[in-house]
C-alpha cells in the first residue's frame, strides 16, 4: 500500500534546474529522510510534496488524490486535512498563545476541541504552557509547540524541512524523540529533509536528491 507516490518529477526556476527525474514511495506509518548537498532543492521538493509549490513534469499523488489536478483553493482544502509540516524556522504566529497556535490547523477545518490541544501540549512537554506568548519560550519549546501544531489535526502525512536545524545537538536530540514518538503514536508517514547525519539514520529509509533524480 502508498500513502505518497512521486513520479518523474522536474522543477527548474525559468532556464535553471532545479532537480529532475524525482521518483519514489511512502507507504502509510513510513520515516523517509531526504538528503542531499545545499541547493540541490530538498526544500523545494518538500514544497511541491506539500502543494506550496508547483512543478513542471511529473506527477504526486497522495493516496488516490493527484495534487496536478486540483486548484488552489482545493489543494488548500486538501493540504489542511491531510498535511502537517514543521518548519526549521518554527513559524509560530507571536500574537497566539501556545494552545492557540497548536489549535491553529483545527480552527482551519473548523473544529474546536481544547481537550485534544490540553493533550498533545502534555504529550509534547508543554503541560500548563498554553497561555505563555511564543517570545516567552525557548528554540527547543518552540519546535514543540509546531510539532503539536503539525500533528494537532491528526494529518495522515507530516513533513519536516530541518525541524532540528537551529537547535543545539541535545535539544536537537530530544526534538528528534519527540517527532518521531508522535509520528508513530499517530500512525502519520514521515517525510524529512535534514543535513543531519544523526537524523538521517534515524529513518527507515534514507533518499539522497541530487540534480538529476533519487537514490536510496
Amino acid at each position: 500500500m502508498t500513502l505518497l507516490h512521486v513520479e518523474n518529477l522536474g522543477k527548474h526556476y525559468g532556464s535553471t534546474p532545479v532537480f529532475a527525474n524525482v521518483q519514489f514511495t511512502v507507504a502509510p506509518g513510513e520515516f523517509v529522510a531526504i538528503v542531499g548537498d545545499s541547493g540541490v532543492g530538498k526544500s523545494t521538493l518538500l514544497n511541491c510534496l506539500a502543494g506550496l509549490d508547483t512543478w513542471d513534469t511529473g506527477s504526486i499523488t497522495h493516496g488516490t488524490t493527484d495534487l496536478s489536478q486540483l486548484d488552489d483553493t482545493a489543494r488548500a482544502l486538501w493540504r489542511r486535512a491531510q498535511v502537517g509540516f514543521v518548519f526549521q524556522a518554527f513559524h509560530v504566529l507571536p500574537h497566539l498563545d501556545v494552545a492557540q497556535n497548536v489549535a491553529l490547523p483545527l480552527m482551519l477545518l473548523g473544529q474546536s476541541d481544547a481537550a485534544r490541544v490540553q493533550h498533545m501540549l502534555a504529550a509534547v512537554g508543554l503541560e500548563g504552557l498554553g497561555t505563555r506568548l511564543p517570545q516567552q519560550l525557548s528554540g527547543g519549546q518552540l519546535q514543540r509547540v509546531a510539532i503539536a501544531r503539525a500533528l494537532i489535526h491528526r494529518p495522515a502525512l507530516l513533513l519536516a524541512d530541518e525541524p532540528t536545524g537551529n537547535l543545539d545537538p541535545t535539544t536537537a536530540t530530544r526534538v528528534m524523540d519527540l517527532l518521531l514518538a508522535q509520528t508513530r503514536e499517530h500512525g502519520a508517514s514521515l517525510v524529512l529533509v535534514t543535513h543531519s547525519d544523526a537524523a538521517a539514520a534515524r529513518a527507515d529509509r534514507v533518499l539522497r536528491l541530487t540534480a538529476s533524480g533519487i537514490a536510496g
